[in-house]
């Protein structure tokens, strides 16, 4: 049966990180996969997280199947967590399942749509997650993409994006990232999100907003302003959402997929037919993850601790991208880098060519996706000034 399988080509990202572990250079830095580290360079467990398994555990009292849908009370949580106290959630126009993480989200998301309209053709921003056209292409759509970013003048290409976006037929799907956005850190801004909520409305294309670092840019509730907007301006729209980054529950695999509907009667056909979608998949979710978040958003002292410790998260983050430029700018850099203290998330382009990306990994020990996407948060202030000495030097 296997005899005609060909070795896949190796993942770019979990490429470098087996390049990095088997590294012996003590001043190795590695700045691929999309995961945050605190100034130690760790990967903590969240102390709200902790209390929140502690209760588990001292409560939990079945192991049983939750159900396709997975836990109700997850589902709302994380539905008000991301659109807030919206119309769309008063008027009954939304239905969320609990998925194996923000890829199961995609995965559910893109199934739906193929189900409804097989072959369906979904845009993705160009560039976008290395991993979002496998998904959508596994689930049986088609892909195409829209310029969304400008490599030259590190910044958003928005009126190509705009022009695009005018030339999709009624009836396709265009991914849209929520916040944060990965690989570039640009986000639109209000205006050009309101530019592209009328775009949506006008032409009738089916938004899929992926928002899967919620909190890591400007906040909760400024990160959700452009979902939320499109929200108000669409019928129909479907939401992946990940709990892997704002609640530091990576290997846990937890997030959800929402989708609104015209109406609570159309809501409840999607989602059952989305429930038909995740029985035939993985049949149910996992619990464990969803448990915690439920527990942690249902408890005014836990929220108020994930709070402060996301805003920890992120205000280390933004506090990185600002040393990193004035650290390039002590070590004699020229090159204007100051473009990287202008976007959010944990993600950014170097800029840097195939060339110097090889140099600073083979001379230096730096791991740097062949992109020069970058992971800001994989810095700190002790490999600050090693990072930008090489970078200094391969310049």
């Amino acid at each position: 049966m296997f005899s005609q399988l060909q070795h896949p080509p190796a993942d770019p990202i979990l490429g470098l990180s087996v390049k990095f572990k088997a590294d012996t250079n003590p001043n190795k830095i590695d700045l691929g996969p999309g995961i945050y580290k605190d100034e130690a360079g760790n990967t903590p467990v969240l102390a709200c997280v902790k209390a929140a398994e502690k209760f588990r555990v001292e409560n939990e009292t079945s192991k049983v199947y939750l159900g396709s849908a997975g836990s109700a009370l997850f589902n709302d949580k994380i539905a008000s967590l991301i659109l807030g106290d919206h119309k769309v959630i008063r008027e009954n126009r939304v239905r969320t399942v609990s998925t194996p993480g923000g890829t199961g989200a995609l995965r559910i998301a893109g199934e739906l749509i193929n189900k409804t309209k097989p072959g369906t053709t979904i845009w993705v921003s160009n560039p976008t997650w290395a991993n979002h056209q496998g998904v959508f292409k596994a689930a049986g759509l088609n892909i195409e993409t829209y310029p969304y970013y400008d490599y030259e003048n590190k910044c958003l290409d928005f009126d190509a994006m705009v022009e695009a976006l005018k030339q999709i037929p009624a009836g396709d799907a265009v991914l849209l990232h929520a916040c944060c956005h990965n690989p570039s850190g640009m986000d639109l801004n209000k205006e050009q999100w309101q530019q592209v909520a009328e775009l949506a409305r006008e032409i009738g294309f089916t938004p899929v907003v992926d928002i899967a670092y919620q909190g890591f840019g400007q906040g909760l509730d400024v990160d959700a302003y452009g979902l939320r907007l499109m929200a108000d301006s669409v019928d129909e729209m479907i939401i992946c959402s990940s709990c892997s980054k704002n609640f530091g529950l990576y290997r846990d695999r937890i997030g959800a997929c929402s989708i609104i509907g015209k109406n609570a009667a159309s809501a409840d056909i999607i989602g059952a037919v989305m429930v038909t979608v995740v029985r035939v998949n993985y049949s149910m979710p996992p619990a464990h993850g969803a448990a915690l978040v439920e527990t942690i958003l249902s408890s005014d002292e836990l929220t108020a601790q994930w709070h402060g410790e996301l805003q920890e998260m992120r205000e280390r983050i933004a506090g990185m991208r600002q040393l990193f430029v004035e650290k390039l700018v002590e070590n004699g850099v020229t090159r204007d880098f100051s473009f990287i203290t202008t976007q959010n998330g944990m993600f950014s382009f170097l800029g840097i060519d195939g060339d110097q990306i090889q140099r600073l990994q083979d001379e230096f020990s730096i791991y740097v996706v062949g992109s020069s996407r970058v992971n800001v948060a994989g810095l700190s202030t002790s490999n600050v000034d090693y990072l930008t000495q090489s970078i200094a030097k391969v310049l």
